[in-house]
């Protein structure tokens, strides 16, 4: 029998679409692993030293693993939303047994270099972010716990796997003291991208009733659902400019929020506009909205950079 040949551009097409390493994720997904380390340093070539990019290199493999795997567990979902049916599509070309092989390969390798970091530096947190990190990833994602399945609890989880953690990693490979202003911005960011994760999900309400799995659009309906992440995005944006004034003043704080406030707003302007709402596609979400919350991720990781 004649072995289906698997090219190797499909193959690299596949892999980006897996990782969801589309405009703009990529940036974004480099921003929430380097925020914490940008956070820490006192200069901005600091963080060209080794152990420094080796931190945020680890966090990008754990960040892209973990939504690697929920397009891969997720494959069914996605088959019934006309938006997303191509993330199933690339995961059944990929086929399951090299799906995980990846994913392993990916944890493998950040856990070594997290391991590695903490004998290196005795920070030992740099480690345990890691490892609870891929913890977070299986319990978001691998029944019979998939804290998908439960409402806001899903979204809290995800928000703290990809940006509470890895920042918390990042910036222990820098330090191990932590300044009282990087604790209300570290919330921010997280619940900047929790809220993030809501809003994102509102146009999944069909797909997710049919495969069972209960989003908070599933629960609340997708215009209340939006209420809830516009809440939580500007008690977020809040948070993050009352760090953002406490360490660097008023100046780079109007630069901080500026991007997420004009983001928050465009979501509120699409709530407002109608009186029977219906969520957009998330093609236009990815491609009309989420290039300004990029650009406010990448000012934040400026910021400390520039301030410094």
């Amino acid at each position: 029998m004649s072995r289906v040949v698997y090219p190797g551009h499909q193959k690299l097409r596949d892999f980006t679409i897996l990782h969801r390493l589309e405009f703009p994720f990529p940036i974004t997904c480099l921003c929430a692993a380097s925020w914490g380390a940008s956070f820490a340093v006192e200069r901005a070539d600091d963080l060209l030293e080794a152990p420094i990019l080796a931190a945020i290199g680890a966090n990008l493999l754990l960040i892209v693993s973990g939504l690697a795997l929920n397009v891969a567990v997720d494959l069914r979902t996605d088959e019934l939303h006309k938006d997303k049916n191509y993330l199933a599509a690339a995961a059944r070309h990929i086929g399951r047994s090299r799906i995980r092989r990846w994913i392993g390969t990916e944890w493998v390798v950040a856990l070594g270099v997290a391991t590695f970091l903490s004998l290196w530096s005795g920070r030992w947190l740099i480690v345990g972010a890691a490892t609870a990190v891929i913890v977070l990833h299986v319990l978001y994602n691998i029944d019979p716990i998939r804290l998908k399945r439960r409402g806001f609890v899903g979204s809290i989880a995800f928000g703290t796997s990809v940006v509470a953690l890895p920042y918390l990693l990042s910036y222990s490979a820098v330090r191990p003291d932590f300044s009282p202003p990087i604790w209300p911005i570290l919330v921010g960011l997280t619940m900047l991208t929790i809220g993030r994760t809501i809003w994102w999900a509102t146009p999944d309400g069909g797909a997710d009733t049919e495969s069972g799995i209960t989003t908070p659009t599933v629960r609340y309906g997708a215009a209340r659902t939006l209420s809830y992440s516009n809440v939580t995005m500007l008690l977020a944006v809040s948070l993050i400019g009352f760090g953002l004034w406490w360490r660097y003043g008023p100046i780079w704080t109007l630069l901080g929020i500026a991007a997420h406030s004009a983001f928050l707003g465009s979501t509120l302007r699409v709530f407002g506009s109608r009186s029977n709402w219906v969520a957009p596609s998330a093609k236009r979400m990815r491609t009309r909205n989420m290039p300004m919350a990029m650009i406010g991720d990448v000012v934040l990781a400026i910021i400390p950079l520039s301030a410094a």
